[in-house]
């Protein structure tokens, strides 16, 4: 029987909605930054292979995608351990809550905390809603192009000529207007798209997208569960303790 009180005291006082958010964040943050760098790395190579042969019209495309790595390495070390830090705050805050009607005296020092965390989470909420927004901006271009290849396989559905049909990677600013070719057209085009290079780096993207939206609604899963926590503290606590 003790130890059946123990478990129940226990799960009582566990921060389900934290646990929730901590799992979702690392799994979308993992899916994020694992298939964003493999698709980084995928783009590289079909320029190189398919848009441009001349060093110098990629070298500041290289440059970049590099920069983007390096945010990505840093980004999945920082969310990792953040996620840690809620997580901790989160069975800290639960179980102040749940003992609000008791012998428990939640400290100034507990609610600054709590607080403090409420406002770097809505600050880390809209700068990953930033990145959610970019992170779309990849599947939009590999989405498009995969759109006109799938005119050119089927030309009775389109009116235009399929020699018409191209994918211009200078017109969404990912190679300069002076690359040659810079394009590719018709049965060029749809000869890359069949390539497993070309398919692999689109479901990366799209994989890489989805991580992106988990983080966001783990962030914001942590913002409603902390801010009620701290609002319960700040508003319901009989005692205070330096």
């Amino acid at each position: 029987m003790g130890l059946l009180e123990c478990c129940a005291r226990c799960l009582v006082g566990a921060p389900f909605a934290s646990l929730v958010a901590t799992g979702l964040c690392f799994f979308g943050v993992a899916l994020f930054c694992g298939c964003g760098h493999e698709a980084l790395t995928g783009t590289e190579q079909l320029i190189e292979t398919y848009f441009s042969k001349n060093y110098q019209d990629y070298e500041y495309l290289i440059d970049v995608i590099h920069a983007f790595q390096y945010f990505i390495y840093g980004t999945a070390s920082f969310f990792f351990l953040y996620g840690a830090l809620l997580l901790a705050e989160g069975f800290y805050t639960t179980g102040a809550v749940r003992q609000i009607f008791g012998d428990y005296k939640t400290t100034i020092c507990g609610k600054g905390l709590s607080a403090t965390f409420v406002g770097i989470t809505y600050v880390l909420s809209v700068v990953w809603l930033l990145v959610f927004a970019c992170s779309a901006v990849p599947v939009y271009i590999y989405f498009t192009t995969w759109t006109t290849c799938q005119s050119i396989a089927n030309p009775s559905k389109t009116s235009a000529s399929i020699g018409t049909l191209c994918a211009d990677a200078r017109m969404y600013g990912v190679l300069p207007w002076n690359a040659f070719p810079g394009k590719v057209c018709g049965s060029n085009l749809l000869s890359i798209c069949k390539t497993s290079e070309f398919q692999m780096t689109f479901h990366l993207f799209i994989a890489a997208f989805v991580g992106a939206a988990a983080t966001l609604v783990s962030l914001l899963t942590f913002i409603i569960a902390a801010t009620y926590n701290f609002a319960v503290l700040k508003l319901m606590g009989r005692g205070t303790k330096f």
